[in-house]
C-alpha cells in the first residue's frame, strides 16, 4: 500500500505540468518540485521497503542527483511566481551544477555492472549500513549530509528571497498584492516540509556515525530511529501532496501574485485595438469576439481580478495574453484593467452616482484597493482629480 502514496503523486506532478503549465509558467517548477519529491519517496520505498533486490539495485544512489534538484526547483519556483522577471536566464543554470556534480561523483558506482550494484546495495541497505562508500572526491555518506544540508539551505533562501521581493513591492508600489498572505502560506508550508524532512534524514545520519546526544531530553537514538525517520520523510513528502489539495488556487493554477501592482491608460482605444487577431499556440484568437462578451460582465471590478484570473476564465495561456498586452496594445495588463476601471468609475459618476456615493465609495465599485490608488489612477487618465472632475460636470 505505501507505494501508493508516491504513485499519486507523480500522477499529480504529470497533471500540473501538462494542464497548468500553459497558465502560469512557475507551474512548470511546481511539478518538477512535486515530481522530484515524489520520485525520492518512491526511491525510499524501493531501498527499505520493498524487500526486492533488484529495486534495491535500481533505486540505490541512481536517483541521488535529483535530491539536489528539489532546493532548486523549490527557489526556482518561488522566484518565478512572484518576481517581475518570468523568464529563465542562463545563470539560474548554475543552481543545477551540484546536481550535475553528483552525477560525476556517483559515476564509479552507477557504471559498474548491475548485478554488482544489486548485491552491494543489498548488503548495505539491510546488513551493514555502512554508507561510507567511496566515489569520485567524495564519499556516500558526506553525500547524504550534503543533500540534507543543500535542501535546508535552498528552504531557507526561498523564504529570505520571498521577503525581499516583498520590501521592492512595497517601495515600488507602496502595497503588496491582496493574495500575499495565501501564497504566503503556500510558500512556507512547502519549505516548512523541506526543513523537517532534511533535518530528519540530517539527524539519521548524525545518529549512526556520532555518539548518541539527548534532544529535548529525548535520546537521539531514538527520536532519529530509522522507524521515524522514514515515517517522517516519506510521510512528509504524502502530506505536501495533500496539502496542494488545500490550496485549490495553487492546484488550478488560478493565481498570480502580482495582482495590481502595475501602473495604469483610454477605453476608447483599447476598444479599437480589440480587432487585432493574434497569433499563438492556440491559432488566430479574435479577441474582440473573445474578449468584449467577457469584458461586458466587468469582471475587471473584482479587487482579485488578475492576469491569471483572466487567463482560467478564457482558457487562453497567461503568455498568449500577456503578449498580447505588450506587444499588440503597447502597455501591461495593469494599465489595461485601471483604463476599465476609470472608465467604469466615469460611468458610474455620470449616471448621477456622485450625489449619493463618495469617492471612496465609488473607488470600491471600480475595484480598486485604495482610495489614493484610485484617484492617481483617474488624474492620470482624465488631467484632474475625481472631486475636480464631478464639479467641472456639474455631477455633483
Amino acid at each position: 500500500m505505501e507505494i501508493l502514496a508516491p504513485v499519486f503523486g507523480i500522477f499529480t506532478s504529470f497533471i500540473l505540468l501538462y494542464y497548468l503549465s500553459s497558465l502560469n509558467r512557475s507551474n512548470v517548477f511546481l511539478a518538477l518540485f512535486f515530481l522530484c519529491c515524489n520520485l525520492v519517496v518512491f526511491v525510499y520505498f524501493g531501498l527499505h521497503y520493498s524487500k526486492v533486490e533488484f529495486w534495491e539495485g535500481v533505486c540505490f544512489v541512481h536517483f541521488l542527483p535529483l535530491s539536489f534538484l528539489l532546493g532548486p526547483l523549490l527557489f526556482f519556483y518561488v522566484k518565478y511566481s512572484v518576481s517581475e522577471h518570468k523568464e529563465f536566464r542562463r545563470i539560474d543554470a548554475l543552481h543545477l551544477l551540484p546536481a550535475a556534480f553528483v552525477v560525476m561523483v556517483c559515476w564509479p558506482f552507477t557504471s559498474l555492472p548491475f548485478d554488482v550494484k544489486t548485491k552491494m546495495a543489498h548488503e548495505i541497505v539491510n546488513i551493514t549500513e555502512d554508507y561510507r562508500l567511496n566515489f569520485n572526491w567524495l564519499t556516500f555518506e558526506q553525500l547524504l549530509y550534503g543533500r540534507s544540508i543543500h535542501l535546508i539551505i535552498y528552504a531557507f533562501s526561498s523564504v529570505i528571497y520571498f521577503f525581499w521581493n516583498k520590501k521592492i513591492l512595497i517601495k515600488k508600489y507602496g502595497m503588496i498584492p491582496s493574495n500575499h498572505y495565501v501564497i504566503k502560506r503556500w510558500f512556507f508550508t512547502l519549505a516548512f516540509l523541506q526543513v523537517l524532512i532534511a533535518s530528519m534524514s540530517l539527524g539519521h545520519m548524525i545518529t549512526l556515525y556520532t555518539k548518541p546526544f539527548a534532544f529535548l531530553g529525548i535520546s537521539s537514538i531514538e527520536l532519529f530511529s530509522e522507524e521515524h525517520f522514514f515515517r517522517i520523510c516519506g510521510g512528509g513528502f504524502f502530506i505536501q501532496n495533500f496539502f496542494l489539495f488545500l490550496f485549490p488556487k495553487i492546484l488550478y493554477g488560478n493565481i498570480s501574485y502580482r495582482e495590481g501592482m502595475e501602473d495604469e491608460t483610454n477605453f476608447r482605444k483599447i476598444k479599437l485595438s480589440l480587432s487585432k487577431p493574434l497569433k499563438s499556440v492556440l491559432g488566430e484568437i479574435d479577441f474582440n469576439s473573445v474578449i468584449l462578451p467577457y469584458l461586458a460582465e466587468s469582471p475587471f471590478v473584482k479587487k482579485d481580478f488578475t492576469l491569471s484570473q483572466m487567463s482560467f476564465d478564457l482558457k487562453i495561456p497567461e503568455r498568449v495574453l500577456s503578449n498580447y498586452f505588450n506587444k499588440e496594445l503597447e502597455k501591461t495588463f495593469g494599465e489595461w484593467k485601471n483604463d476599465l476601471r476609470i472608465e467604469y468609475a466615469s460611468q458610474l459618476i455620470h449616471d448621477g452616482n456622485a450625489k449619493k456615493l463618495t469617492i471612496e465609495a465609488i473607488s470600491n465599485l471600480s475595484g480598486f484597493v485604495s482610495r489614493s490608488k484610485f484617484i492617481d489612477a483617474f488624474k492620470a487618465r482624465k488631467g484632474v482629480t475625481p472631486s475636480v472632475y464631478i464639479k467641472e460636470n456639474n455631477f455633483d
